[in-house]
């Protein structure tokens, strides 16, 4: 997955904790879809896109400070044109791109990307049937099989040992549906990333927390047994099927859907790891804390002065008070990386998950696709 200079990184960032191994960067807040498990469209709302030139250079001083991975998200980042120059900025700094899409992506635009380096993506896919995917992403017809058209062309397109996931946010709508979207990750090639609905209120709205009018998207007491029963499912298929989560986020998944506190971050004084391990960036190029929170004081990592900023701490000053002041999130990438950072166990299977039998992608059409997630979705529990 990574080349030498960036395992170099990798373990700089896990042995001392003060080099962010990963970035989320926002580079639009515009979508296609109106996902029901999302608010980002919302919140991001006010935030104007940098150009190339502003990217460039917040991909400069990312380099800087020894970032390694940086993620392309959005809103939906294949609306951007200019998404393979977004992609060719990190590239050739030696940073490694992971790319997100829910389905949007063209054949072109996804060859551009693996032409300047690209070879890392994850898709959002939370059913095998298309119609529920219809229904989460917000109604709009066919988005179901748009996904589908785009992982047979990642999977056509893409090198054979490129990184692909599917990100599937566990809802009350689709929780019998978890385990058939790993069976069908695992049959092609890829793997599975999962998160727990996050809930925001309109007093209080958050990036990645939906607001739930309806109430369609919360989990109540009677749902307790089937999360419980759902998460050692998964902890059970993990020997067999392409599932990236530890056990020790599996165990939060359900307390956070349990509304109980959670233990990730009991390592760390109960705060995240944001700035030294992680953090997000902002459409327009400032600093945010995660999904959830941006900094209070305006820093544009596009800045010349960014770097010196990192190192002499004034970053962290101004991220501590929001951490400190956090309940804690699930929001997958920022506590899989924490947790592998400090507990031994996670950091041994991220290593045989990624080094000694990691997925590699097989070549489908979009039509042979629908027919093995059909067989898979038809399938007796």
């Amino acid at each position: 997955m990574f080349n030498l200079s960036q395992h170099y990184n990798f373990a700089k960032s896990f042995v001392f904790k003060k080099s962010p191994l990963y970035v989320q960067f926002y580079i639009t807040a515009r979508c296609n879809l109106a996902c029901e498990q999302c608010n980002i469209i919302y919140s991001d709302a006010k935030h104007q896109e940098m150009n190339i030139d502003q990217i460039n250079s917040v991909a400069e001083n990312l380099k800087k400070i020894g970032v390694n991975i940086v993620l392309l998200i959005g809103g939906e980042p294949f609306v951007r044109k200019d998404i393979h120059l977004i992609v060719q900025a990190f590239t050739k700094r030696n940073i490694h791109v992971r790319m997100q899409t829910n389905g949007i992506a063209t054949r072109e635009q996804l060859s551009e990307c693996v032409n300047v380096g690209g070879k890392d993506i994850s898709i959002s896919l939370d059913s095998l049937e298309p119609s529920l995917q219809d229904e989460i992403n917000g109604g709009f017809n066919k988005s179901w099989t748009r996904a589908i058209k785009t992982i047979s062309n990642v999977s056509n397109i893409f090198p054979e040992n490129s990184t692909a996931f599917f990100n599937s946010v566990i809802m009350p709508k689709n929780l019998n549906q978890i385990i058939k979207v790993i069976k069908f990750a695992t049959k092609i090639g890829w793997g599975v990333s999962l998160v727990p609905v996050h809930i925001s209120t309109p007093e209080n709205p958050m990036g990645y927390r939906t607001l739930d009018y309806d109430n369609n998207v919360t989990f109540n007491k009677d749902d307790t047994p089937k999360i419980k029963k759902l998460i050692s499912d998964l902890k059970e298929i993990k020997k067999n099927y392409n599932l990236y989560d530890s056990d020790e986020y599996l165990d939060d998944v359900e307390k956070f859907l349990l509304k109980k506190p959670i233990n990730w971050r009991r390592r760390n004084n109960d705060v995240c790891d944001s700035p030294n391990l992680y953090f997000a960036i902002s459409p327009s190029g400032t600093l945010k804390t995660c999904c959830d929170f941006e900094a209070t004081k305006d820093v544009f990592i596009y800045d010349q002065d960014f770097p010196e900023m990192y190192f002499s701490g004034k970053i962290q000053e101004i991220v501590y008070p929001i951490t400190k002041g956090c309940n804690g999130c699930m929001y997958g990438s920022y506590p899989e990386i924490t947790i592998t950072a400090r507990y031994i166990k996670a950091f041994i299977e991220r290593i045989k998950y990624f080094n000694f039998k990691p997925p590699r992608i097989k070549k489908y059409t979009s039509e042979e696709l629908q027919v093995i997630a059909s067989d898979i979705l038809n399938e007796q529990d």
